[in-house]
């Protein structure tokens, strides 16, 4: 009787569906109801599912930019990071990044992890890979960042061939500028330099040549020192 009673429950969850209006606790119950569904966003009370991914728009350039990160935080102990974690802003905002990093909480990060294993708040920086997803990435999504004080917003644009390295500053998000040629370096988290050319030609050792220098400068180091203390 338990089971039966267990399985009609389950019956009566309807699916998400993309557009639904719903509240964060709603939108959870309905995802975590779902098992085979690999992504969902909330972003300003609307659920958000992305088509099926393809390998040259979106998995080969979402597996590079993991790796980059993933090597830059093996050099980085004071800060965590995550491949599509969903992330907890508000009551209708629940968005699932590409990738993100944060500062450990113990080094004064904006984010806490919950109870239930969660991130909540606003990581300092925040990835996606977008194509068929460029105009919610870089709408409703982007304002939503802009007003948790996600510091940095690093906004891929595949079929562009363009990244937008979006910036906090005081209110309003601005792009970051190259330091030289198309190099483009993180303020929130130093050392995290991007060579543009290496990785729109998919060159991936060239990318990781040009961080390993940025994770070698004093900069990073004492990135690293000043949160320590």
């Amino acid at each position: 009787m338990a089971s039966e009673l267990i399985q009609k429950q389950q019956e009566v969850i309807p699916k998400l569906e993309p557009g639904d209006r719903l509240s964060r606790e709603v939108f959870r119950q309905r995802y975590a109801s779902m098992p085979a569904c690999k992504k969902a966003e909330l972003i300003e009370g609307i659920v958000y599912m992305p088509s099926p991914v393809r390998l040259t728009n979106h998995n080969e350039p979402h597996f590079q930019l993991i790796t980059w990160l993933g090597v830059y935080l093996a050099s980085t102990p004071i800060a965590r990071g995550a491949d599509n974690a969903t992330n907890r802003l508000d009551l209708e905002n629940e968005p699932q990044p590409d990738g993100i990093l944060f500062l450990r909480p113990e080094y004064g990060g904006q984010v806490s992890i919950s109870s239930d294993d969660y991130v909540v708040g606003p990581p300092e920086f925040v990835a996606e890979v977008s194509s068929s997803s460029v105009a919610y990435d870089r709408g409703p999504k982007l304002r939503t960042f802009l007003r948790h004080g996600v510091k940095e917003y690093l906004l891929w644009r595949v079929e562009d061939a363009r990244f937008e390295w979006n910036i906090l500053r005081g209110e309003n998000y601005f792009q970051l500028e190259p330091r030289t040629g198309n190099l483009l370096c993180s303020e929130a988290f130093p050392g995290l330099w991007l060579d543009v050319d290496a990785m729109l030609a998919g060159n991936l050792a060239k990318v990781l040549e040009a961080l390993q220098q940025g994770i070698a400068s004093p900069e990073h180091q004492h990135f690293i020192e000043r949160h320590q203390r």
